[in-house]
């Protein structure tokens, strides 16, 4: 699931699926995007943000697309003991 926040009240989710679904929105993801692998608690999400931000700028200015992949649900994470998220940016 890859995740976004468009705002403070509003979020958008993409599900990753091989067919089509019946009676759901389709998206596709196309262009350059440039990814970075975090560690930590959903917490800092806000700052995760802010770097793949800053580092998508790096290479566009005008990037603005920033999506968070969740690589496990809370329970597992603490189970497991670690919380790996990958901030992906769009960049073109």
């Amino acid at each position: 699931v890859l995740s976004r926040d468009q705002s403070p009240w509003t979020s958008e989710h993409l599900f990753s699926v091989s067919k089509a679904v019946p009676e759901e929105e389709m998206a596709k993801l196309t262009g350059d995007f440039v990814t970075k692998v975090f560690e930590g608690a959903f917490e800092q999400a806000r700052d995760w943000h802010q770097e793949m931000l800053e580092l998508a700028r790096q290479r566009n200015p005008k990037a603005s697309d920033v999506y968070l992949f969740y690589t496990t649900c809370p329970k597992c994470a603490a189970a497991y003991g670690k919380n790996y998220v990958i901030g992906v940016a769009k960049i073109s």
